[in-house]
């Protein structure tokens, strides 16, 4: 399994490339990510998104248009890509409408490209945030529920920091502390160095 870092958008939203001998895998979908894989040569079979905020789905359709198959936790509406909000904020916010293939079952792994993906629901951030543990390879994508030293914002619609910090607590800081995290923005962290350092999980 190799893991490539796509960083892009005016957010600087990371993308995560996941490629395996049974098939490549994207977490999120940021602007630019589909030239960035096709430049590479590789063929996106699946796309997980963490959540469907604006920045994390700019190159769904696009993505879809390749044929990749995606999937989230819920399908696809303009309330959660924030499109809704943001003509009352006044910004020119659009994503090209795009078509869910399959919606999580929280309850159960996710079997993909050859891996096994334990989903968990953390709302707080976003009514529809997920995370992505791969239990064998020590690793979390954690969306934007958790952070290099913060965690994701609740201002937005749907947002709860009470939510978000319990199922941070729940699902997230019950893992080893040697899991890796791969967070929606900013650098990678590590489980033990967030439940030391983090001042917002205190």
């Amino acid at each position: 399994m190799k893991i490539s870092l796509y960083t892009g958008g005016f957010v600087e939203t990371n993308g995560y490339l996941i490629e395996t001998p049974d098939g490549n895998i994207l977490i999120d979908a940021p602007e630019g990510i589909a030239d960035w894989v096709a430049e590479r040569g590789v063929r996106v079979d699946e796309v997980l998104l963490t959540h469907q905020h604006y920045d994390h789905v700019a190159d769904a359709a696009a993505l879809k248009g390749q044929g990749a198959r995606l999937h989230a936790y819920e399908h696809y509406s303009a309330d959660l890509t924030l499109e809704t909000s943001a003509r009352g904020w006044g910004m020119p916010i659009s994503v090209t409408p795009y078509q869910i293939d399959r919606c999580f079952v929280i309850t159960e792994h996710l079997q993909i490209g050859g891996l096994e993906i334990s989903l968990a629901h953390i709302p707080g951030h976003s009514l529809d945030s997920v995370t992505f543990h791969l239990v064998k390879h020590g690793i979390v994508f954690s969306g934007d529920t958790l952070f290099a030293g913060s965690i994701g914002r609740t201002d937005l619609p749907g947002g709860s920091t009470a939510q978000l910090l319990d199922g941070i607590a729940k699902h997230l800081m019950t893992l080893p502390p040697e899991t890796q995290i791969f967070p929606g923005h900013g650098p990678s962290t590590l489980i033990g160095a967030e439940a030391r350092g983090n001042p917002y999980l205190d």
